[in-house]
Parts: structure tokens; sequence; C-alpha cells
């Protein structure tokens, strides 16, 4: 069966990771090779909400948009033929690497905080990063969520890669899994 013809059938793929790590571009590749909808679920709150994520943040807080991430999830998009961009926190909240599972497949994109570090440099649209030592905050965020980001079904590593390599990664283990 090609996905392209009918992507509707084909389970959802959630990509997690920490920021930085290629979730949006490779994944966008992705989607396309397979044949799925790509959403960037950062994008989608959003556009629900109408407001950027640094706004929620910085006037509503943390856990509203954590609230919004699980609302996103929940009931924001159909159950199948989508590959799904998920916000770097997203899957850290007790239950939700359960319910992406429950969902469809979940994969991890992997990267050193010294890569991260290059790939974020300078973004002030990740509230997160905004601290004096950034390089800092992201050790210690990565240590927090190492635990809950290995309960993938798989993790990648996007070290050295071009996003077109993290994408065909993704993409092969997607397809052949549908086997």
């Amino acid at each position: 069966m090609n996905p392209n013809e009918n992507h509707g059938a084909f389970p959802n793929l959630y990509l997690i990771g920490f920021m930085g790590t290629g979730k949006s571009s490779s994944g966008k590749l992705s989607a396309q090779k397979i044949g799925l909808q790509f959403i960037d679920s950062d994008q989608e709150i959003e556009k629900t909400s109408g407001l950027s994520i640094r706004t929620i943040f910085e006037t509503q807080g943390e856990e509203r948009f954590r609230e919004f991430e699980k609302d996103f999830i929940l009931t924001g998009h159909s159950p199948s033929g989508n590959l799904i961009s998920c916000g770097g926190g997203l899957p850290i909240p007790p239950g939700m690497i359960e319910t992406l599972k429950s969902k469809g497949m979940v994969l991890c994109l992997w990267a050193s905080p010294e890569s991260i570090l290059k790939r974020t440099s300078g973004n002030s649209s990740r509230p997160l990063l905004q601290s004096d030592d950034p390089r800092n905050k992201i050790e210690k965020l990565l240590r927090e969520r190492e635990e809950r980001y290995r309960l993938a079904d798989r993790i990648i590593s996007t070290d050295d890669k071009s996003e077109q390599e993290v994408a065909d990664d993704i993409s092969k283990y997607y397809l052949e899994s549908l086997h």
C-alpha cells in the first residue's frame, strides 16, 4: 500500500525531542516523502489561541501552555494520516507520552547539547532558552526530559546529519514499521 494514495489509513507519526533537533524541518521533508499531512503543534496552538508561544509563556505561564498542548493532542487533529512535530516539552507531563503512543508512532529526535546550542542560538522565539547561560539551561532540561524522551518507539540521532538525512531516517523507520 502506498501512503500517498490514502494517507488517512496511515497511523499518525509524532516527532518528539528537544528544540533544535530538527522536528519541524526534517518532519516537513518526511511528511512529503511519506505522503502524510505535516502539523506543527506550536503553530496550531498559536492559531487556535491567537497568541504567540512566547506571549502565552509570558502572560499565562508554562502550565497554561502545557494545557494548550494537551488539548491539541486530545482533540486538535485527525486520528490518522498526520506527521505531528511536537513541542519539546509536550511529552514530558505525566501521561502525555503514553497518550501519544496510544494515538500513533512516536519517534524521538536526539541531539547533543552542543548541536542544540548551535542550532538555536540567537533565536528569541524560544522562551525556555532566554537565560544568561543557555548551554547550562539546555543541559539541565535535557537531563530532566531524557527519561521521558527515551519512552519513544525509537530514538534517532540528528547530530552531524543534514535535514534530509534525518528525514530519510524518519521515513525509513515509519514505513518499515507498517509492514
